[in-house]
């Protein structure tokens, strides 16, 4: 193996979460489509709970995505069952944790964004603020996103949770936030 295709010279692909509801609208769904596909084209691994509605639909429009690769959609189960997860995951991770794997959703991830969503999407939004990830929340006027796009949790940070209106814009918060934290990585010494 040369030095350069050694695991200690490979980058590693930035891992993007997509959280919200098991049950969602067409307009959720669609977003949550048009994220997956777009976050995989764009070369980064998708994570989500891997259940369904917003989990099987961000999952499906990253296996479908033209940039598609071995492991691009991950999905981390609240069971112990793999059978449990959507049909288009690549990778599955049973945990048997139930909503304590919500933690491991959020904490796998560089940046987090939420489509509408419950308690379940609440709990990873104060998990992810808490975690110090980059938030975006897609604001359809539906679920936690909408309520709490552009809002600071807590004073623990000094950055708010990014507001997008649309798919577009979340993508392109989404590759600016990558970015920087990027930089920042690489800055340090």
């Amino acid at each position: 193996m040369s030095e350069t295709n050694s695991p200690r010279h490979r980058k590693r692909r930035p891992q993007v979460a997509i959280i919200g509801g098991g049950e969602a609208s067409p307009a959720e769904l669609a977003a949550a489509e048009g994220l997956g596909r777009g976050l995989v084209d764009r070369g980064y691994r998708l994570v989500t709970g891997g259940l369904g509605g917003v989990m099987t639909a961000a999952s499906r429009g990253g296996s479908q995505a033209r940039g598609w690769f071995e492991g691009a959609v991950v999905g981390i189960l609240p069971t112990a069952d793999a059978a449990t997860g959507n049909q288009w995951l690549d990778v599955v991770i049973p945990t048997g944790l139930g909503h304590g794997r919500n933690l491991l959703v959020v904490a796998s991830a560089d940046l987090v964004i939420a489509v509408g969503g419950g308690a379940g999407t609440l709990s990873e939004l104060a998990l992810a603020w808490v975690h110090r990830r980059p938030l975006i929340a897609l604001d359809l006027g539906t679920g936690w996103s909408s309520r709490l796009a552009g809002a600071a949790l807590d004073d623990r940070r000094d950055d708010r949770i990014l507001r997008a209106g649309d798919v577009d814009a979340a993508l392109a918060l989404a590759e600016g936030a990558l970015s920087s934290s990027a930089r920042s990585m690489a800055s340090r010494p």
